[in-house]
């Protein structure tokens, strides 16, 4: 399975993009892990409410056709819950492995909403690559950070095997989580999903070599992913604040980006950071020119970051008059926006 992105994620403050060549799409998103039980096939999807769950079940009956008489149609299958879907019969209990039992009622206890019960499931077959990933996605949302590191390691290690007893059982499962503070992404049980978790955890634990590495052995599977590139690009200036090498490193990830959607504006603000950093204010305020050309599309939050850091650009080349202008807006669109007003000269009593 590629990596995709499912659903919404959010990449940079207001980024917002669909994603047509993995059929995804990016925005924002919550901190935690969310999970898609479901079996294949011809679907509708139908949220369980209060659990965050989205149960996906098969669509059954045949088509109509033309000249086709209605006395042979398929009568509408009774409803039947999610979990129960999911229930082993004693039958089948009887010749199921118990450490794929531990994985279907894992499963099942996810979209009851008992995340604890299902972690405690998974926990009990660790050596099937699937019960790894999802335990590994489980303890990260509940903040159990090593224990998370231990059991994504191990799914890593066995990526050949990852969605073999899923798929074998019927489930479909899609995980959501975020890899940096502004990235959430969605993704199915794979190599490139576990490396994306690792990252977040890694993060968690200010790992950042460990984060580094997890992203470029990502960027080598995907080297053209733009979502990629900027995730990189933001945890290399935020694990290494002032690095002139990060600054490299990050302006070399954003070489042959055009403006053509918000994640490559997003990649070109990070971009113009890093020339920043190093000192070549010109070219940083070009990029952030360009970037500033396209708004339709760009969320507010997006394009004010754009101009602050312009702003920022303005102050250092000494244009301190159009400095004062670009605060001074930003200032009246939001005074509590990064630190504009302490730049202003205001001082709010605390």
């Amino acid at each position: 399975m590629s990596f995709r992105f499912w659903k919404r994620v959010r990449i940079a403050p207001g980024v917002t993009l669909n994603l047509s060549k993995s059929g995804a799409s990016v925005s924002f998103g919550p901190r935690g892990a969310k999970f898609t039980i479901g079996p294949r096939g011809k679907r509708a999807t139908v949220g369980i409410p209060g659990t965050g769950i989205f149960y996906t079940t098969t669509l059954s009956g045949r088509k109509s056709g033309a000249g086709r008489s209605g006395a042979h149609s398929t009568p509408t299958a009774p409803t039947v819950p999610p979990e129960d879907r999911l229930t082993l019969g004693f039958l089948k209990r009887l010749i199921t492995p118990d450490d794929e039992e531990a994985l279907v009622d894992g499963c099942r206890e996810l979209i009851r909403g008992n995340e604890d019960k299902a972690l405690e499931h998974f926990e009990r077959a660790l050596h099937l690559a699937d019960c790894a990933c999802l335990a590994g996605f489980l303890a990260l949302k509940k903040g159990r950070l090593q224990k998370a590191a231990d059991y994504l390691t191990m799914a890593a290690e066995k990526h050949d095997r990852l969605g073999r007893h899923l798929s074998r059982y019927g489930i479909s499962a899609v995980t959501s989580f975020p890899i940096t503070d502004e990235v959430t992404v969605h993704v199915r049980p794979d190599l490139r999903g576990v490396l994306l978790g690792l990252v977040e955890v890694y993060q968690r634990q200010e790992r950042w070599k460990d984060a580094i590495v997890c992203l470029e052995r990502l960027r080598e599977l995907e080297p053209d992913d733009v979502v990629v590139r900027l995730s990189l690009a933001e945890l290399l200036l935020a694990a290494h604040p002032g690095d002139k090498d990060a600054c490299r490193r990050v302006v070399s990830l954003a070489e042959g980006i055009g403006n053509d959607t918000p994640v490559h504006t997003a990649l070109l603000l990070y971009k113009a950071r890093a020339l920043r950093g190093l000192g070549l204010l010109t070219a940083a305020l070009e990029t952030l020119t360009a970037a500033l050309r396209r708004k339709k599309g760009r969320s507010e939050e997006l394009l004010r970051a754009l101009r602050y850091e312009r702003a920022l650009v303005y102050e250092e080349l000494g244009r301190l008059r159009r400095a004062r202008s670009e605060l001074e807006k930003l200032y009246a669109e939001d005074p509590d926006y990064e630190d504009v007003a302490a730049r202003l000269g205001f001082f709010v009593k605390t």
